[in-house]
Formats: C-alpha cells, sequence, structure tokens
C-alpha cells in the first residue's frame, strides 16, 4: 500500500438528506475534493422513521445503506479521477439513528453497514467511532471538537460552530483546554417547519425567516429548558427537537404565519447557540466564530449570531475548509489516526474518562 495517500471521508447528518463524500491527504492535511450525493426522498423518510423501525427493517436498512455509500464512492472516485490504488483507507460515520448517552444503559446506534465499502475499494474502513467513548463512561459526542484541536489548536482562541440538524460548538486555541458540546436545535426546526406548512426541504438562506417576525417572548421562555443551563459534556439526540417538539411549543402557527414561525424558530436556533457561548465559553476565548455545516448559508441566521454574540462571525471557507465538507475530512483524519494506533478524540469534550483510539477496523 506504498503508494497510497488518499483518505476518504464519509458523513451524513441528522437531517438524513444525502451523503457526503471528500478526499483528503491527511498530513499535512488538505482537502482534495468532496461531493455530496442528496438521498431520494423514499430513503430520507425511511431514515427519519428509522428509530421507529422493527428489527428485522433496521437491519435492512443497515445493509441497504452500506450499499449505497460503496456505490456512492465508486462514483466519487469516477467523477473525481481518483483511482482505489491511491485510497489509503475511509472514515466513516453511518448514519446516526438513535443516540442516548444518558439513557438507563448509554448507548448510540450509527448504521451503513461498512463492510461493502471495503470490499468495493479494498482498503480498510473504520467506522463507529461513538462507542469507545461511551464505553469510557463518555456521551460518545460531540467528536468534531478533536479535529478543530487538531486543525487549529495552535493558533488563536476561537469558537467553531456546527450548523446540522443540531447546533455545536467547539473552542479552542493555543492557551485554551479544548471545550465542545451541542447547543440545541440547528437545522432540524426549520426543515421540519418548511416540510410541514410548504412543502419544502429547508429556508433557502433564510430567506423566509427573514420575511417574518421572531417571537422574541416566546423564545425566553423556551431557554429556560433544563438542557440550556445543564453544564457540559452533553450532547443530544436530533429527535429531543424534532416533530414533538416542535408541535408542543410552536402549534400556534400554521400556514397562514409560517414565515413568522420560521422567523421564531431561525431566531430561537441563534439564540441557543448564543445563550451558550455566554454561559459556558470564557469571555477571553469569545474572539470569533467560525461557522460550517448546512447552516452556514442561512444568511439570517448568521446575522442574529453577530448581533446576539457582538462577535465576528465567518464560515470555515474564511480558514480554507468548505462548510460542506468539514465534517467528512474531520473522518477521514480520525480514520487515519485510528490506524497508526493514535488517539483521535477529545475526552474533555465528550466526558470520557481517557483518550483513547476511537473507531471499528474492518479490513
Amino acid at each position: 500500500m506504498k503508494n497510497r495517500k488518499i483518505v476518504l471521508g464519509l458523513m451524513s447528518g441528522t437531517s438524513c438528506d444525502g451523503l457526503t463524500v471528500c478526499a483528503v491527504l491527511p498530513s499535512p492535511f488538505k482537502i482534495l475534493c468532496f461531493k455530496n450525493y442528496p438521498y431520494s426522498s423514499a430513503l430520507q423518510k425511511k431514515l427519519l422513521k428509522a428509530p421507529e423501525c422493527t428489527v428485522a427493517e433496521l437491519s435492512a436498512l443497515h445493509f441497504e445503506l452500506g450499499k449505497l455509500y460503496a456505490q456512492k464512492t465508486l462514483l466519487f472516485l469516477k467523477q473525481t479521477k481518483l483511482k482505489k490504488e491511491e485510497i489509503l483507507a475511509v472514515g466513516m460515520h453511518g448514519q446516526t439513528v438513535y443516540h442516548g448517552p444518558n439513557d438507563t444503559v448509554p448507548n448510540t446506534l450509527q448504521i451503513a453497514e461498512p463492510s461493502f465499502l471495503a470490499e468495493a475499494l479494498q482498503c480498510p474502513v473504520v467506522s463507529n467511532f461513538r462507542e469507545r467513548d461511551i464505553a469510557l463512561g463518555g456521551e460518545g459526542a460531540p467528536l468534531i471538537p478533536f479535529f478543530d484541536e487538531y486543525l487549529l489548536g495552535k493558533g488563536a482562541a476561537k469558537i467553531l460552530l456546527n450548523l446540522g440538524g443540531i447546533s455545536n460548538i467547539s473552542v479552542v486555541g493555543k492557551a485554551v483546554k479544548t471545550i465542545g458540546f451541542d447547543c440545541g436545535p440547528a437545522n432540524t426546526l426549520m426543515d421540519l417547519a418548511c416540510e410541514k406548512f410548504l412543502g419544502i426541504p429547508f429556508d433557502k438562506n433564510g430567506s423566509l425567516a427573514a420575511q417574518g417576525t421572531p417571537d422574541k417572548v416566546l423564545v425566553k421562555k423556551l431557554l429556560k429548558q433544563k438542557y440550556f443551563s445543564q453544564k457540559p459534556p452533553k450532547s443530544l439526540d436530533k429527535n429531543e427537537f424534532g416533530k414533538k417538539y416542535l408541535e408542543k411549543y410552536f402549534s400556534a402557527y400554521s400556514s397562514e404565519n409560517t414565515k413568522d414561525l420560521l422567523a421564531t424558530l431561525n431566531f430561537f436556533t441563534a439564540a441557543c447557540i448564543a445563550d451558550a457561548i455566554k454561559r459556558f465559553v470564557p469571555k477571553k476565548h469569545q474572539k470569533e466564530i467560525i461557522v460550517s455545516g448546512g447552516g452556514a448559508y442561512n444568511q439570517t441566521l448568521l446575522s442574529h449570531l453577530k448581533k446576539l454574540t457582538a462577535l465576528p462571525v465567518h464560515t470555515s471557507a474564511h480558514k480554507g475548509i468548505d462548510p460542506q465538507a468539514k465534517e467528512s475530512a474531520a473522518f477521514a483524519v480520525m480514520a487515519w489516526l485510528t490506524l497508526q494506533h493514535k488517539s483521535n478524540h477529545c475526552p474533555q469534550a465528550t466526558g470520557a474518562k481517557k483518550t483513547a483510539i476511537l473507531g471499528k477496523i474492518t479490513l
């Protein structure tokens, strides 16, 4: 495997809208290319309903997704003109269908059988990164603070914000003891509202939210909920801010005032993040916010963040990393470190008892 230098990273987020495949040179780190492959609406619906599946249905979905990952990765190699022989390894996060680190028996479940990728590419595939952390008493999430520290831990203090289905932050820097945790909802509630009332997948650029009026009184009331004051380490299952939450706390809205609903959800998302920064990030480390994930393109959300935090807000493109490629690139690097028997997580972010090597290897 002398000539193999490229590691692939695969990521499918909590929105279940598609797969991102990213090719990186792990050392020195460089993103070579990446592509997003949207899921069919039928598959997205199946994945969103996965927690309700029977054992047989979930097992079938696990294998269906594993096959699809292999197919899309082969297509990625063809489209980018990369050769199998160049691929050293693959880091595959899988699709989270349930995350319960605070259950009676702490657990988490990511699906997509890695054997199909290992067979298709004839290289090691590293997957199931979260379990070892939970075995060490951690939350199993968030895992990205390690990558943030790995890349940016030697510079000035900064807050790295990821806006996927759930929002999470890392705080890294030369004089910083890295912290990281889930803040609250990111795109999940806004996307659900768009689907329910407008029949569209999301509010592009936050343009509809910008046309509505947020209910700041309601947002202030919601911020008094227990999770927001709970000290890190802490992490969320996306369903904690899912359909039931939307129906329970935003029942006053309908198709008649959807723009006001989106404005309120958008402001709520920004307010959760600003509140988390105010509560848990030392003032001396509050220098700038660097945003990645699909929500990085929501201009209304970024505008709220600037106003609520009074901090400069940039996307990760500012640091040479495409906002949509960051998480998949992170799992490529983490897989590369797993294969070198080197630590690839940040226990102070997850609450794990000690540093360890995360990931299971399929050869």
